[in-house]
């Protein structure tokens, strides 16, 4: 299973890119490029979901929550 995530964009009246991230509540930033707004909105959702991880919490778009993440030693 892929999880995907949406990344929306708005251009601010300043010129200011404005990325959100919906499956995500709160996971919006600015970038002065359309560029920078979405490497920042991806770096903010992976530590927003880390975040969720460390407490337990659901993911968007796994049923199954965090435990559905498989890790394998090298």
């Amino acid at each position: 299973m892929t999880l995907q995530l949406t990344i929306t964009m708005e251009r601010e009246t300043d010129g200011r890119w404005l990325a959100s991230v919906p499956e995500l509540p709160g996971v919006h930033v600015y970038g002065v490029s359309e560029k920078e707004a979405i490497r920042r909105v991806k770096a903010l959702a992976l530590f927003d979901m880390a975040d969720r991880m460390e407490h337990g919490e659901p993911l968007p778009g796994l049923d199954s929550g965090p435990d559905c993440l498989e890790f394998v030693a090298a």
